[in-house]
């Protein structure tokens, strides 16, 4: 067990570091799932704008009266059909995260790379855990969303009856970033959750939902403030990125499509990073295992019968 308590953002950007191709392996399988739904609307807007004089004021710049215009025209389609395959990809997406989570939190807590058998092997061990691990997070997220939602809306209709004009603003504002910072908490909970399950192999998740909580509970400050600077750092590339992509020039496809692409990819490390750290901290704070209690036989009482020689009488 790690004893020496680490800086937990440099420690999690450690483990994520020697484990980069985690990262590549989902930007690339994000990419693949997000051709796949953009295919249907690629397809019938080309149809569309390959046979209008509307297409050069898309091609030389954005002008998005001109993009709605074209998309209400009938031979466009419906919304819904755009829709529908980009809704696929994103469950399948969802899905196969679940599936190989195991295997990077496995390959998170060696110290050595594992080998591909051992990877997919946590990856089929644990499906059907992280399955209830996720139901149990969206029986906990969903219904805090929708309460910190109700006191959002709540104080915002109070706050437009005030005389500040500016004072709903700052209502929504500070509302939404009070509902990101829990969500942001519960995150942390159930990422310990789920490091419990791979590194102690535990098959009850009840138990490593009661961990993470305890454990998060214990060391609030510590875990919560971690991720909540990994989540800053997150909205700075966001935040730098929409700059960079709105100084590419409009006709610059290639440039365009390389920021976009690269906000993505940083975005996903940063949430990878989350991950690394909330495995840092928990081979640092690892639980010992409860030792089972052995049963120690009972041995027959001696009796002075048997003590006595075969064919002897007292």
């Amino acid at each position: 067990m790690i004893t020496e308590k680490r800086n937990l953002i440099s420690a999690g950007a450690s483990i994520a570091s020697r484990h980069k191709r985690y990262v590549l392996w989902f930007y690339l399988l994000s990419v693949l799932l997000a051709c796949c739904g953009a295919a249907p609307f690629s397809a019938q807007v080309h149809e569309v704008l390959d046979h209008s004089v509307y297409a050069d004021r898309l091609l030389h710049g954005f002008d998005l009266p001109v993009l709605a215009e074209l998309l209400a025209k009938p031979e466009s389609g419906t919304m819904f059909a755009f829709v529908r395959p980009s809704a696929y990809a994103a469950i399948l997406f969802i899905l196969l995260s679940i599936l190989f989570m195991p295997g990077v939190l496995t390959g998170y807590a060696a110290n050595i790379r594992i080998p591909r058998e051992e990877f997919f092997r946590a990856c089929g061990t644990n499906l059907w855990r992280f399955v209830r691990l996720t139901l149990f997070f969206l029986l906990v997220a969903v219904p805090t969303t929708i309460i910190l939602g109700g006191i959002r809306t709540v104080l915002v209709k109070a706050s437009e009856n005030t005389s500040n004009e500016r004072l709903p603003f700052f209502t929504r504002l500070g509302a939404t970033l009070v509902t990101l910072l829990v969500l942001i908490a519960i995150r942390a909970w159930f990422d310990l959750a789920q490091t419990d399950v791979i590194v102690r192999n535990e098959s009850r998740v009840r138990k490593s939902v009661a961990y993470g909580f305890r454990t998060l509970r214990q060391n609030f400050g510590r875990l919560w403030g971690t991720y909540v600077a990994i989540s800053i750092v997150a909205l700075l590339i966001l935040v730098v990125g929409v700059l960079l992509w709105s100084v590419v020039p409009p006709a610059s496809v290639i440039g365009a499509v390389i920021v976009s692409q690269l906000i993505l990819f940083l975005l996903l490390a940063t949430r990878f990073w989350q991950r690394a750290s909330a495995v840092g901290f928990y081979l640092e704070n690892v639980p010992e295992p409860v030792a089972e209690p052995t049963p120690v036989p009972v041995l027959p009482t001696p009796t002075a019968n048997s003590i006595l020689p075969e064919g002897a009488s007292g």
